[in-house]
């Protein structure tokens, strides 16, 4: 609208600004009975507070029910429940109204399909090892074959922060969806808090676990972990040598494992020893019935050590005497030496 202005620029004007109605539109293409249908309305200069009634309906006749609200922000987000007496092929629309503000429309259609029902949601295996491949499989029911979906995975956490791991696009084939992936950790596993850190927050350690999703359209299944959780199981790899970088075999070892749980054994004749199915993190390997290698260091050496120093507190003088000492013949005690 062109605002026109009769007055002299130092003086207050008072201009009409018009309200429009720019868009109603549905946040997705299909609208599945038995679940809900976001929609979007956008308006231009309504202000805050602008009461809007929506109407739902499809071309059948059949009703979706009304929704009433305020706009914010010249935007009102919505959702439409999609009855199950829908009939497939249905479409479904809904009606604006802004009586205050004069504003009404009508919004684009959307065709009614069948809610999936997605079941038996699950992982090949419940643990991971790098380079383990696992299919991810479900039951997928009420979609046509080839219906296309997206498998989410996340990484869990206990405050519902989950992670978004990787996105696995495939298709619904004979109502059976199944994917394969391979796994891999890449953080630094060193970083993952260990049992006795977290004890001082009052927190118990846990290691990565990780859940699935399937994406059919707007649809999301299996965010309450329905998939239930994979988790990662790391290995370690033990190698003892001295400190000249020889090997120091048949050792008993003992392992407290991140969690704090703890693993006993003995290297090989080459010092080595590899421990499968452990909690990734930081590890403490301690070799209790072997001496410090320093103590063994000084066992033998620590005499002589102490003679050399001895002999490095004598003074020039007294090594000279005792020299002479050493090196003059012993001389005969005389009649008066013996008398004496």
């Amino acid at each position: 609208m062109e605002s026109k202005f009769s007055k002299g620029t130092d003086t207050e004007h008072s201009v009409k600004l018009e309200s429009h109605l720019i868009s109603a539109e549905w946040r997705t293409n299909t609208a599945y009975t038995g679940y809900s249908a976001a929609f979007e309305v956008r308006t231009s200069l309504v202000g805050n507070g602008a009461a809007v009634k929506l109407t739902g309906k499809s071309e059948s006749g059949k009703k979706l029910g009304k929704i009433r609200g305020e706009i914010r922000n010249n935007i009102f987000l919505g959702e439409f429940d999609i009855p199950e007496r829908l009939e497939t092929g249905d479409h479904v629309f809904f009606e604006v109204k802004l009586s205050k503000n004069g504003l009404d429309g009508t919004s684009n259609r959307i065709i009614v399909r069948p809610g999936p029902q997605v079941s038996n949601m699950s992982w090949s295996a419940d643990q991971a090892r790098r380079g383990d491949r696992l299919t991810l499989s479900a039951d997928v029911d009420r979609v046509e074959n080839g219906t296309e979906a997206t498998v989410v995975i996340y990484e869990y956490d206990h405050d519902s922060a989950h992670d978004k791991i990787a996105e696995l696009p495939t298709e619904i084939r004979d109502g059976r969806m199944e994917v394969v992936w391979e796994y891999e950790y890449h953080e630094d596993t060193d970083e993952l808090p260990t049992q006795e850190e977290l004890e001082e927050y009052g927190s118990s350690y846990n290691p990565p676990e990780y859940f699935f999703t399937i994406k059919i359209g707007e649809l999301e299944f299996g965010t309450d972990q329905e998939s239930g959780l994979l988790t990662f199981k790391d290995f370690l790899v033990i190698e003892l040598v001295d400190s000249r970088g020889n090997v120091v075999g048949n050792q008993d070892y003992e392992v407290t494992l991140p969690d704090g749980s703890t693993r006993e054994g003995t290297l090989d004749d080459q010092g080595r020893a590899r421990l499968e199915d452990i909690p990734p993190g930081r590890c403490r390997v301690t070799y209790p019935g072997r001496v410090p290698e320093h103590e063994e260091e000084q066992t033998l050496p620590d005499d002589i050590d102490r003679e050399g120093a001895a002999a490095e507190e004598l003074t020039d003088e007294e090594r000279e005497a005792e020299q002479v000492l050493l090196d003059e013949p012993a001389e005969e005690d005389s009649d008066d030496d013996r008398a004496a």
